[in-house]
């Protein structure tokens, strides 16, 4: 496992590069997620756009005027905390120990701050100067929805974690009650689904206010919510995050299967859970004893596969709505299943014991079912 990018190419390419240490690997898989999931959103509502299913809407722009107080301002607090932080990291003594400390700490290098703010804020006053207007002018642009990917990507990060972190302390309510400041901050504990849901419907509301068919969107939305959801798992089966799954010391159903494909320790995972590696010195020294299921690895091939399912039926289902119901239904099937031999918490008080993610998946199927049902109906006027 390589719990930080230091570690990922210290062993595969033999460098040793200590900034690397803030780099966390989930963090970094999960990122390319959305840069990669961008793309393919961007695709979509492009060849949606030339179908004549999206319309623009026009905005005005106010050009030539040079930086305002507020825009140096903000640029300077960005630059600062890059500074204070980042940079800082390499100035401040023991920051690479224990990274995720250092991060959430009030430690940095304040001169760092101070530097690389006013360097971004010089930048911010440059640019503006080149563009300058002996007298400003307001102009009438037209925006398309692939001009707004960057809009919805800002929207899913930050209601997707803010979602995510909710629905799994209120899943690990007895963890959150112990300690809530630390959950909430803790860089780990996030439950797709609740990310899903709160994303989904910060997204929808963004569309609507900016005149978006939310109907195209959401069919648009779907290969890429499955891409991003299935690259995002490469950074749970790099990092060793704990989304693993339950203990496996059952013999291989087939003999060549390798053995990391049926029951995996995740030596050296990022939470450290396990018993301690014989010779391992400093952090991230754990393996799981006995091995478990692999399931991000199982979710990364399952899901990649339903991706190019989704995406060759976008040019197939001709009714809005129906690419969109077929993804709920996938998703669902594919997340009930795997939920069978992940660790999880359940809810005991319940018929059946379910866990939380079962609970929403056989929701999204149910709904999805609905959906491609009563799409022609619901949707009619909307036709491809």
């Amino acid at each position: 496992m390589y719990p930080n990018l230091y570690y990922a190419f210290k062993d595969i390419f033999g460098i040793e590069l200590e900034g690397l240490k803030l780099v966390n690997s989930f963090g970094f898989f999960v990122a390319l997620s959305f840069i990669l999931s961008a793309w393919i959103l961007t695709l979509e509502l492009k060849r949606k756009q030339n179908q004549g299913l999206f319309t623009f809407t026009e905005e005005k722009i106010f050009v030539g005027a040079p930086a305002s107080f507020s825009e140096l301002l903000i640029n300077f607090l960005l630059g600062f905390v890059f500074g204070y932080k980042i940079i800082g990291a390499f100035v401040t003594d023991d920051a690479f120990n224990d990274p995720q400390a250092f991060i959430l700490s009030s430690k940095g290098s304040l001169a760092m701050g101070l530097l690389v703010g006013l360097v971004f804020g010089g930048l911010k006053w440059w640019e503006k100067q080149k563009q300058k207007l002996d007298k400003p002018e307001e102009r009438v642009i037209r925006i398309w929805p692939h001009d707004r990917v960057g809009d919805f990507v800002l929207y899913a990060a930050v209601f997707g974690f803010l979602g995510a972190k909710v629905f799994h302390n209120l899943e690990n309510w007895n963890e959150f009650s112990k300690d809530p400041i630390g959950a909430l901050i803790s860089f780990s504990g996030l439950t797709f689904y609740g990310g899903l849901i709160c994303a989904g419907i910060a997204i929808v509301v963004f569309a609507r206010k900016r005149k978006i068919n939310v109907i195209h969107l959401a069919d648009a939305m779907a290969p890429t919510m499955m891409f991003a959801y299935a690259f995002g798992r490469v950074g749970c089966q790099v990092s060793g995050d704990g989304d693993w799954g339950i203990v496996n010391t059952n013999p291989k159903p087939i003999s060549w299967m390798p053995d990391w494909l049926w029951a995996y320790n995740y030596p050296h995972n990022v939470i450290g859970e396990g018993k301690p590696i014989a010779g391992c010195e400093g952090p991230y020294c754990n393996e799981l004893i006995p091995p478990v299921y692999p399931t991000p690895l199982y979710e990364i091939i399952a899901c990649m596969f339903l991706f190019g399912v989704l995406w060759y039926y976008r040019k197939k289902l001709k009714v809005a709505g129906q690419l969109a119901g077929l993804y709920l239904i996938l998703n669902g099937l594919e997340r009930f299943f795997i939920e069978k031999i992940r660790v999880n918490t359940k809810y005991e008080d319940l018929p059946f014991q379910p866990t939380q993610a079962e609970l929403i998946s056989l929701t999204m199927i149910i709904a999805g079912i609905i959906l491609m049902v009563k799409a022609k109906d619901w949707f009619a006027k909307y036709a491809k």
